[in-house]
């Protein structure tokens, strides 16, 4: 069965994706919403430039925030808490005066390195097509 005919055919959305090609067809019931929640984190540009920021080793705080063009002091401590509350990043407190925080990346968030460094380099390498076609689209 064919893909358009799948579309075409009413019938229960999520059994048609099960039968569809593609990454969803891979998740069950269960998982689902779960798998989109960390599609959602991971994908999400704050994150991506926060790991990519972080390929090298640990990075102070305001390294970070001097690090990521645009990104608000709030937007960056969201999306910390995020990445840790995932076990992707990792934050140490060293006892100074003043005190000095730290952010590395754990194997986990390592993992997703190589994924989100292509990402990130596929947007550089296209931002100017595809500002183009949008400026195309735009005009009608």
């Amino acid at each position: 069965m064919s893909v358009d005919e799948i579309r075409r055919r009413p019938s229960n959305t999520r059994a048609s994706v099960l039968r569809a090609p593609g990454p969803c067809a891979r998740w069950d019931d269960d998982n689902a919403a779960f798998i989109r929640e960390i599609l959602d984190l991971v994908g999400d540009k704050w994150s991506v430039l926060v790991i990519g920021t972080l390929a090298d080793g640990p990075v102070r705080y305001s390294d970070l925030a001097d690090a990521i063009p645009g990104v608000s002091q709030r937007m960056l401590t969201l999306t910390l808490k995020q990445l840790r509350r995932t076990g992707l990043v990792a934050r140490e407190a060293f006892a100074e005066v003043p005190p000095r925080v730290e952010y590395r990346l754990t194997p986990l968030g390592a993992s997703l390195l190589s994924t989100v460094l292509a990402l990130a380099e596929w947007s550089a390498e296209h931002f100017a097509e595809i500002r183009g076609n949008q400026l195309a689209y735009d005009r009608g």
